[in-house]
């Protein structure tokens, strides 16, 4: 298969260990990433939160750059700047004006690999993150997220909170963040990414000479276990006092991004059960038999392994039938081999949305971080496209006979209070 004419990134790999992802993108604007692949999953328990910590903590400056200098310059030059840790990885972006690069990209780099760490600003930012913690614990979706989580899997990293419990966050001591900065923040484990109106040439060397720092291997992050296929079907409920009405969630361990050619077909899958109004669920679920206020499914891919997840916000008295309802449709779908021209349409949608999402120069550096800094396969990113027009009916009936058993699953139902 061969590289869409539209992407074409290139990639350099420096004698420190550092990658570089870099294109020309004609228009007015560059976007520069730095991929630590290094999230909450590479925590233990004792630590758990650790990650999103450090990401705060990068901001508050380093030895030659005073704390909100660098947000500052930013700002001033009409950019943004931003970061976000998820399981998998940490990641610091930002976008600026072309002129502004050279500039900007230095002090960005510095921030990452220098950060001060110092006593003071992280007593400070401790309470910060512990009100992201309070918040995060009165937001329905996200309670319901980690409820979730912890149902799917039983021994995997993916069933703790990114931020971390209250009480891990109030023991952390400035040297232990200090210990996971040191180990996981260098160019051997960085993916840097460039995408804009500049020549390849000048975005590359404007990074890589600031990276002029002596390779360290990573420590190896704990080797994971996949957690095998459910075998019966287990029912957690609890009440949420804040709910008006219930939640519903069926989920299933299904392959990640370590077997990343078998979660194609779950995508398409999760676009034909839940991808809009005319998609299987929507359409019986919400808009002929009008049991649920709303309906979505996703195919929730990890590095070690994914979950595929039905979601419903459904009046209390409509859960059984709601349930019944879903495990209907995917008995159709292993039973009955899926109408051409449905397919079709599900993989035009998966299709033009990955390529709707590839104009600006953040969500194409998006994807070429991301495919390389985590999935370690950026011709993967690159091809989807492909790998979705290839499936065939048959592809999808055997995808949802192996992973979305309809006697094996987790049913989460969280109810409100009565």
């Amino acid at each position: 298969m061969a590289t869409p004419p539209l992407l074409h990134p290139s990639c350099h790999r420096t004698p420190e260990g550092l990658t570089v992802i870099a294109e020309h993108l004609p228009v007015d604007a560059v976007n520069f990433s730095l991929w630590v692949n290094a999230g909450s999953a590479v925590e233990d328990d004792a630590i758990n939160g650790m990650a999103h910590f450090l990401e705060h903590m990068v901001f508050k400056g380093t030895e030659q750059l005073p704390e909100g200098e660098f947000e500052r310059q930013v700002e001033a030059r009409g950019g943004v700047t931003n970061a976000v840790t998820s399981q998998d990885y940490t990641c610091f972006y930002v976008t600026v004006a072309p002129q502004d690069f050279t500039t900007i990209a230095p002090l960005q780099i510095d921030l990452t690999l220098n950060a001060r760490l110092d006593v003071e600003s992280f007593e400070r930012e401790r309470l910060v993150v512990l009100e992201e913690i309070r918040r995060s614990d009165d937001n329905v979706r996200r309670r319901l997220f980690r409820q979730a989580m912890t149902l799917g899997y039983a021994q995997l990293p993916y069933r703790r909170p990114v931020l971390g419990p209250a009480e891990v966050i109030q023991s952390l001591a400035p040297e232990q963040m200090y210990d996971h900065h040191r180990s996981w923040y260098h160019p051997e484990n960085i993916t840097a990414v460039v995408v804009g109106n500049l020549p390849v040439e000048q975005m590359v060397e404007t990074v890589v000479q600031e990276f002029a720092t002596p390779s360290r291997p990573p420590p190896l992050a704990p080797v994971q276990s996949l957690e095998p296929p459910f075998v019966e079907i287990t029912r957690q409920t609890v009440v949420d006092p804040k709910l008006t009405q219930a939640r519903l969630v069926l989920l299933w361990r299904v392959p990640g991004i370590q077997q990343l050619s078998q979660t194609y077909t779950l995508d398409v899958l999760a676009r034909i059960l839940g991808g809009g109004r005319n998609s299987r669920l929507v359409k019986s679920l919400r808009e002929e038999k009008q049991w649920v206020e709303r309906i979505s499914v996703s195919n929730l891919t990890q590095v070690w392994q994914g979950l595929f997840w039905i979601s419903a916000q459904v009046p209390p008295e409509n859960l059984e039938r709601v349930e019944a309802e879903i495990v209907n449709h995917l008995r159709q779908l292993q039973d009955e081999a899926l109408p051409g021209s449905e397919l079709a349409r599900r993989q035009r949608q998966l299709v033009n949305q990955h390529l709707f999402g590839t104009e600006s120069p953040s969500s194409r550096a998006g994807l070429y971080g991301y495919h390389h800094a985590i999935a370690h396969n950026l011709e993967a990113g690159l091809l989807y496209p492909q790998h979705i027009q290839q499936l065939t009916p048959a592809d999808l009936q055997q995808a949802a006979q192996t992973y979305l058993s309809t006697t094996a699953y987790r049913v989460l139902k969280v109810l409100p209070k009565s």
